[in-house]
């Protein structure tokens, strides 16, 4: 499957549905080929723009699939159609697939007593899901060389990460060095949504791709990092497909006897 790919304020984003994401993961896991999984919004942009290890990190992941609705909206700027895929959705999807195809899969993150509600949840869901390993994410880099050697044992098809960014990004990529034939994602604060400790965001607000409003009401804490974010990505992003159409039509021109 070829993948397309769009650049985004500098970073490669794949232009894919969720269903070909899910579909091109299976095959990864079947050729037992590592896979890291970028879910890209704003906020991780311009963290990275500032933290050259994390966009190295982005830039050679082999998977990076537009979550935030920025993303989205900077595509169509440059008039591309893309759907937004948000982290959860994929990781729910990808376990689906696992239920059915029998692959392994590893938690990591969140708070021990949000993990292991987290991964009940999903084995009454999912009745034949094989959780072969789950570890909070409250542990010191004594204990993360514990937790790589043991994914480096029981070799997973699939590991979530649940950390947040940037800490998920850099766990995977150290991980990836010791046992690289998984597809790992990072998965930000889906666990506390699986566990029922955190209400995902009416269907409405999901729709519209306006969840981060939601989440937001719901967490104010986030206010000040977002508006931090969310203006200066979006002029940049106005700036960028102002450039790429302008290009566009002068190769156009340039095209024509």
């Amino acid at each position: 499957m070829e993948q397309k790919k769009e650049k985004v304020l500098g970073f490669d984003v794949d232009l894919i549905t969720l269903k070909d994401a899910v579909m091109l993961l299976s095959e990864k896991i079947k050729n037992k080929q590592g896979v890291h999984v970028v879910t890209i919004n704003p906020e991780i942009i311009e963290s990275a723009k500032k933290n050259n290890a994390l966009k190295k990190i982005i830039e050679q992941a082999q998977l990076v699939v537009p979550d935030g609705s920025g993303i989205k909206l900077a595509l169509m700027f440059k008039g591309i159609r893309q759907e937004r895929i948000p982290g959860i959705d994929l990781a729910f999807a990808l376990l689906e697939m696992a239920n059915d195809s029998n692959y392994s899969t590893a938690l990591i993150g969140a708070k021990p007593e949000v993990i292991d509600k987290a991964a009940a949840a999903l084995q009454s869901k999912l009745k034949n899901i094989n959780i072969c390993y789950k570890q909070d994410g409250y542990f010191d880099s004594e204990k993360e060389n514990i937790i790589i050697n043991d994914i480096n044992n029981l070799k997973p098809d699939i590991v979530l990460v649940a950390l947040g960014s940037p800490k998920q990004e850099f766990f995977i990529k150290k991980c990836m060095e010791k046992y690289s034939n998984a597809v790992y994602i990072g998965v930000g604060g889906t666990f506390d949504v699986w566990a029922g400790v955190v209400g995902r965001a009416p269907y409405f607000f999901r729709f519209i791709g306006c969840e981060w409003i939601y989440r937001t009401y719901k967490q104010p804490e986030r206010l000040k990092r977002i508006y931090k974010t969310l203006p200066l990505f979006a002029v940049k992003a106005i700036i960028e497909a102002v450039e790429f159409r302008f290009l566009r039509k002068g190769d156009n021109n340039g095209k024509q006897t």
